[in-house]
């Protein structure tokens, strides 16, 4: 089916690694509980960029590059996992009063997801490694191809995204009865997210 060796599993691996716990849901989940289900929904978009991004370099050849050459991976990685631990420390170390790490007005709800995306060890691994396995090597792939796996994923990406962020919603609404809750939860979302940084340190 267009170039793609086997079209319903492939649905299939990027619903699977959309519910994986990562940076992403992280994000999302963050940028609801600061700025409602429009926040949710930016953060999203950020996550789809950052998708794309990586989709359309691994199809430019990006991932035989990085095969080819471990240590650039490797930079990768670790440039990922510093920026989770940087994110991860900000919110840890913030103070009532503080600007918000993740600003609607100033547009990075977008910003922020966008290059944890990126920058991403899980989905660099996913689409640079995994991804590639479904495209058919029976048939030359054509630009086709690669526009229905990006459209797929994108709106994929996007329904995951929407009923995630409707329920974080319909919990910030119950969260602001108690205003010191919010404020805990980033902590521990920092927390999380440097988590997730030492991990990917620790794992090399």
């Amino acid at each position: 089916m267009f170039g793609i060796s086997d079209y319903p599993t492939f649905v299939g691996a990027v619903i699977i690694f959309l519910a994986i716990p990562g940076p992403g849901n992280l994000a999302l989940l963050t940028s609801t509980a600061q700025a409602g289900l429009r926040g949710g929904l930016v953060a999203a978009l950020g996550i789809m960029a950052g998708d794309q991004v990586l989709m359309w370099a691994a199809v430019a050849g990006l991932s035989a590059l990085l095969l080819a050459s471990p240590m650039l991976f490797g930079v990768v990685q670790w440039l990922g996992a510093l920026y989770l631990a940087y994110l991860g420390v900000r919110m840890v170390t913030a103070k009532p009063g503080d600007a918000p790490l993740l600003d609607m007005s100033s547009g990075r709800f977008f910003r922020q997801s966008f290059f944890i995306t990126l920058l991403n060890p899980k989905a660099i691994v996913f689409y640079m490694a995994f991804f590639p396995l479904f495209v058919d090597s029976r048939q030359p792939p054509t630009t086709l191809t690669f526009a229905v796996m990006a459209i797929t994923i994108a709106a994929l990406t996007f329904l995951y995204s929407l009923v995630l962020t409707v329920l974080a919603s319909r919990l910030r609404s119950r969260m602001q009865q108690h205003p010191w809750i919010g404020p805990w939860l980033q902590k521990l979302a920092g927390v999380v997210l440097v988590g997730f940084g030492l991990r990917l340190i620790f794992q090399k």
